[in-house]
């Protein structure tokens, strides 16, 4: 099956709420450029410089979104043209991108990650932790960052109970804040092996690669 093929039958398979991004990460621009021509203009990256030179060579009609665990002093590569920046797990972060996105007089959106997974190696706010800090106004700070949900990685396990509990807890956690955001929109969860259960537990956002463009090439 072709690149193509592949990635409009997932396409077809999403309910229509679902935004499908492309996780084009070590893969080469020929390869994105046959995603493009097919209708897909959401890409994910996960290394800012790889994301900026892509961002450079490709068509401007791209959203390229940072999905990966963003260091502070990388975010100025990508906050000129950053649709999305899903990885926000720490305040301190959040303050440089309202630093850059104010000197590129932009409003950034992004996504708090939560750690939702039984792994250590897996970035996030504890779900307590984050329940106090984004109900206590702190977010009012921001005029340059617009928080649009939350983001969360399940464990990668193929314990499928597990996984469903741990997108449940993420949306439970999603479904509380939203009382106080109203304005949140978007839970990102679920990647190629288990985007069916995060979809049934109330994804608005899957992250797709491999199912796409095929194994990694590191």
């Amino acid at each position: 099956m072709s690149l193509t093929e592949r990635l409009l039958r997932i396409k077809d398979s999403l309910p229509q709420h679902v935004t499908l991004v492309a996780v084009s990460k070590t893969k080469p621009v020929e390869d994105l450029m046959v995603a493009y021509r097919a209708g897909q203009r959401v890409f994910g990256e996960n290394k800012a410089q790889e994301m900026t030179a892509k961002w450079s060579e490709m068509p401007k009609d791209i959203q390229w979104h940072m999905i990966g665990h963003l260091q502070s002093n990388k975010v100025k590569y990508i906050a000129p043209y950053v649709a999305l920046i899903h990885g926000v797990d720490r305040p301190e972060l959040l303050d440089e991108i309202e630093k850059q996105a104010k000197k590129n007089h932009r409003v950034i959106d992004c996504l708090l990650q939560v750690h939702i997974a039984q792994e250590s190696t897996k970035f996030g706010w504890d779900p307590e932790e984050l329940a106090l800090w984004a109900t206590a106004k702190q977010l009012d700070a921001y005029s340059h960052v617009r928080i649009k949900g939350l983001m969360g990685m399940a464990t990668f396990t193929s314990d499928e109970p597990q996984i469903i509990q741990e997108f449940t807890s993420l949306k439970f956690v999603y479904d509380q804040l939203s009382k106080v955001h109203s304005h949140w929109d978007t839970l990102s969860m679920g990647m190629s092996q288990d985007y069916a259960s995060a979809i049934s537990c109330g994804s608005t956002m899957v992250r797709i690669g491999s199912s796409i463009f095929g194994d990694r090439n590191y």
